[in-house]
């Protein structure tokens, strides 16, 4: 029983809502002349969950003979509901009758009102057909400069930007390019270069010749160039003691001692004339073999890169170079762009 009186409750609110479905139609002009165009708009009212089917009409589909579909449209908005729009066309001057058009609300067909429209043909006084001329040729457009007059301007200044590129390019080639080499050099460390001497100072026989001021001013210089390089202080300009102040931060006491007693020894025959034995310039070359190896730094660099130094007119003449390829990169762009340009409105006007 329950069941029963569900059902009858929904059959009740279909036939309701089918009960309310209708169809509005209207047409806008319902007169027109031959060739013109008129819209029928079709207004479904009814339930807003209503299941609404519209009438098909192909382009070109007669409503009926002489009144041509040309388009179709359907849509749907809060206001109005559901509709469909037919823009229509006719080429015979007549008053036309449409017939109700059907939509399908929920299944069931709904037909919208009769339409009229009237088609009016334009009027010929056939009396005066010499006033009515046929159809003429397809003629070229006229000449006109104010059309052509950028591209011809803008061609021009192609022309010149071309011819403005070549010079520029001409100036490049024939300005020769200031060609630099950057050398790789390989150079010695500091301990290499101070082991070299001392083996030239050996080479010599500095060390039993008999100008001993000679012999210490060698060794010392050596000394002092290693120091120098090595741990990167002015020992040239410095005094021994200054040398050996410096170097206490760092150095082994032992070593130090032993570079002292050198350089005392040395500042004493250079410059109070002490004269000293054989062993003790052997002892003192010793020392200063001994004092190198234990400060010398083995992980360094052996490559040194060289880069040459340009004069001020080499530095201008490379200035000017890059400065003519860039205005020479701008001018073709600008160029290339104007061609483009050139081109696309020309074939505008020819088209």
């Amino acid at each position: 029983m329950k069941r029963l009186m569900t059902w009858m409750v929904l059959m009740l609110n279909i036939l309701h809502a089918l009960a309310q479905a209708s169809v509005e139609a209207k047409i806008d002009p319902i007169e027109m002349m031959i060739g013109e165009q008129a819209t029928i708009t079709l207004k479904v009212q009814a339930d807003e969950n209503a299941k609404v089917e519209w009438p098909t009409f192909q382009p070109r589909q007669m409503v009926v003979p002489g009144v041509e579909v040309l388009a179709t449209h359907t849509g749907n908005t809060s206001e109005t509901g559901p509709y469909m729009t037919l823009t229509l066309t006719s080429f015979d001057g007549n008053l036309y009758h449409l017939p109700p058009f059907k939509v399908k609300i929920n299944g069931k067909e709904v037909e919208s009102a009769d339409l009229a429209l009237k088609v009016i043909e334009v009027e010929i006084d056939s009396t005066k057909m010499e006033q009515f001329f046929g159809p003429k040729d397809v003629q070229d457009n006229p000449f006109l400069w104010s059309d052509w007059a950028p591209v011809f301007w803008l061609s021009v200044l192609m022309l010149v930007l071309m011819a403005l590129a070549y010079y520029l390019y001409l100036r490049l080639r024939d300005n020769k390019p200031v060609i630099a080499h950057i050398k790789i050099v390989k150079r010695l460390l500091p301990h290499q270069k101070a082991m070299k001497e001392i083996e030239q100072i050996k080479a010599d026989n500095m060390v039993s010749s008999g100008d001993q001021k000679e012999y210490y001013t060698k060794l010392t210089e050596t000394l002092r160039k290693y120091i120098e390089e090595r741990y990167g202080f002015s020992a040239m300009e410095m005094t021994s003691s200054q040398i050996i102040e410096r170097l206490m931060a760092d150095g082994d006491q032992k070593s130090l001692d032993e570079l002292r007693q050198l350089f005392m020894t040395a500042d004493l025959v250079k410059f109070a004339k002490y004269s000293t034995m054989i062993n003790e310039n052997d002892a003192n070359l010793v020392n200063a073999i001994d004092f190198i190896n234990q400060t010398k730094l083995e992980n360094l660099p052996v490559e040194e890169v060289q880069k040459p130094q340009l004069s001020a007119a080499d530095q201008r003449s490379q200035k000017e170079r890059r400065v003519l390829k860039s205005v020479i990169w701008a001018v073709a762009v600008i160029t290339v762009c104007l061609f483009c340009y050139v081109v696309y409105h020309v074939w505008l006007l020819l088209s």
